[in-house]
């Protein structure tokens, strides 16, 4: 949620910030605004796009090799040019961009309008900027020293980027809770969220920790805790390609996606999997292979399109590997008061790492000693190294709001660890193991083969883009897919959907089908195979019009069925790499032909840094 891009060198500063801040827009956002410096600071903002803020500023003085930028998803205050970022303080000097949310801002806001502070907006961020303000004035210290007295006072979540019309070399941010990194170039420097701004100029970044100061100042970075503790920058390399932002030929990022999915599933097996050797490792794993042993029970934390994934590693796990597992939301997990053991391990799932109701999980199970692998696919990001092992997902940069070819990373990683685990328990022969290690070498190949037959999954969402409701159904490893699909469709479509469990469906959903409800089943030929036969003939007596993805060759349920699309043949434990495909295209399709903005959908944000 929110971007954040911030320059200081000796280049043109705006190019940059609002190049960035374009590669931000993926995040989710409702306005957007910059900053800039050259004796007086320029502050600029809008509601709505970037391109709207380009359209205001046309014309300006816009010269200066300072600035930052900013685009908001609204928290505290409605979505107009007022409660966009930046944000001054009271004398003007001071602009401030601010990711989180400041939990604690109504009191310190109090105490400030007490003190003769007036504010603009409804923002908790404005008030941020006016309490440095106030510190710098009573206690007569440098900026650098005001913000990290402020926020020692600040209770919450914030990746905050401040600049001062008193002295041009200097730029300080520091984060708790959101992301942030520094990009670290040749006498300048770059601040952003995540490293999309950063990589066209330089690959080499600092991430910056949680209660960290960075302050940048005559060409030169220092990095020091909020209670005064000099650290030292770790410079990180970046694998990221310019070339991997980019949507290469195709009209959206999330086509691009769907369409890079044999290609990341490669990437993800790539060096871990060889199965003309018998050969399935991951590092991490390896490193503490007692503790999956010795656990008898796995706890998943994950959220939206990762708790789908999560769901899946439930089947894989006490299908294969024998032991009891336990998904959660991450949104609700420590409010439970849930029982953890020092025994347990804990394994959140997450594409951008930074999820930050994941990441307070996180620190919960922590706190009770039970063991952290990270699933995740951002290099870097806070969950990678909050955890105390894990595995990366290679999948890739993930433009797209709607995840798709993170899904497929990460039931692939899971799929991974479960063969891992159920070798190493005694729970999975040698036979087995060797034939489902030669059969996940083929899922990418057979993935393009779904690919490349799009045609029947474009008519099929030409037929029903007009649609209210649609009902997802499907069973065993498929149940998790049903709510995938159903959630793809509402993401970008904005079609009402809902995922069930096949036999659930008499349960309530029932009531709903009538010859205007498309229902979709997962009815792939696997263990269930001939109970989703008779749920589907449920739903044909009450005339649902019935869109069924099917093992090739199926002739029954093409007999029964008013839209078949046909996938190929997989064993049960990989069906939802391949039967997840056809869905993920139809949403995208649906929403195609509703003009929907596929990329950005309405009010979503790609990762949610704010609980």
């Amino acid at each position: 949620m929110c971007g954040i891009v911030g320059y200081i060198g000796k280049r043109e500063a705006y190019p940059i910030i609002i190049k960035g801040l374009k590669r931000l827009e993926y995040r989710g956002y409702d306005s957007a605004g910059i900053a800039l410096l050259n004796g007086d600071l320029k502050i600029m903002k809008k509601k709505g796009k970037v391109s709207d803020l380009e359209g205001t500023i046309s014309g300006e003085n816009l010269h200066s090799t300072i600035g930052i930028g900013h685009t908001r998803w609204a928290t505290h205050g409605e979505p107009n040019d007022v409660n966009a970022h930046p944000h001054a303080s009271s004398d003007g000097k001071l602009a401030i961009i601010h990711n989180g949310i400041i939990e604690n801002y109504q009191s310190l806001k109090t105490e400030l309008e007490i003190k003769g502070h007036k504010f603009k907006s409804e923002t908790d961020s404005e008030v941020v900027i006016h309490l440095i303000e106030e510190i710098k004035k009573n206690n007569n210290c440098s900026l650098e020293e005001a913000v990290r007295l402020s926020l020692q006072e600040v209770v919450g979540a914030y990746a905050i980027c401040i600049l001062s019309s008193d002295d041009d070399k200097q730029l300080i941010a520091a984060r708790k809770g959101s992301p942030l990194v520094i990009g670290v170039g040749d006498g300048e420097f770059f601040i952003a969220s995540d490293a999309t701004p950063i990589i066209e100029y330089t690959n080499n970044v600092v991430y910056l920790d949680d209660y960290e100061i960075a302050v940048i100042k005559n060409g030169k970075l220092t990095l020091k805790s909020v209670e005064d503790v000099p650290k030292t920058p770790f410079v990180h390399t970046l694998e990221m390609e310019l070339e991997s932002i980019e949507k290469g030929g195709f009209e959206h990022f999330m086509l691009k996606e769907i369409h890079e999915q044999p290609k990341s599933i490669r990437d993800c097996l790539r060096g871990r999997l060889l199965p003309k050797d018998n050969h399935l490792f991951l590092n991490g794993m390896s490193q503490y292979m007692n503790k999956f042993l010795n656990t008898d029970r796995l706890i998943f934390i994950a959220c939206g399109t990762s708790w789908h994934a999560a769901l899946v590693a439930e089947y894989l796990f006490e299908d294969i590997a024998r032991v009891s597992v336990e998904v959660e939301y991450a949104s609700e997990f420590r409010y439970r008061n849930p029982v953890i053991r020092e025994t347990d391990v804990v394994i959140p799932i997450s594409q951008s790492g930074e999820t930050a109701d994941t990441l307070a999980a996180i620190d919960l199970a922590k706190s009770k000693g039970a063991t952290i692998f990270g699933v995740c696919n951002v290099v870097g990001s806070s969950i990678a190294r909050a955890s105390h092992a894990g595995a990366y997902i290679h999948a890739g940069p993930e433009i797209g709001v709607a995840s798709t070819k993170a899904f497929t990373g990460q039931v692939t990683v899971l799929a991974m660890m479960a063969l891992i685990l159920g070798l190493k328990k005694g729970t999975l022969s040698e036979s087995r193991y060797r034939e489902l290690l030669f059969e996940l070498d083929t899922i990418p190949e057979k993935i393009q083969k779904i690919l490349e037959d799009a045609e029947p999954i474009k008519r099929i969402a030409e037929t029903f883009q007009f649609a209210k409701n649609f009902l997802y159904l499907g069973r065993g490893y498929n149940f998790p897919v049903a709510l995938e699909g159903a959630l793809k469709l509402k993401e970008i479509s904005y079609i009402h959907a809902e995922g069930y469990p096949a036999a659930e469906m008499k349960h309530g959903p029932i009531a709903l089908i009538d010859e205007d409800m498309p229902v979709v089943f997962i009815a792939t030929k696997d263990a269930t195979y001939e109970k989703i036969i008779s749920n589907i003939q449920e739903v044909k007596a009450r005339k649902g019009k019935v869109i069924a993805i099917v093992t090739e060759g199926d002739k029954d349920i093409h007999n029964m069925a008013e839209y078949t699309v046909e996938i190929p043949k997989t064993d049960d434990c990989f069906i939802p790499l391949l039967s997840v495909i056809p869905l993920q295209l139809l949403s995208y399709y649906v929403a195609i032909y509703r003009g929907c903005n596929v990329d950005q959908p309405r009010n979503l944000a790609k990762s949610v840094t704010v609980e």
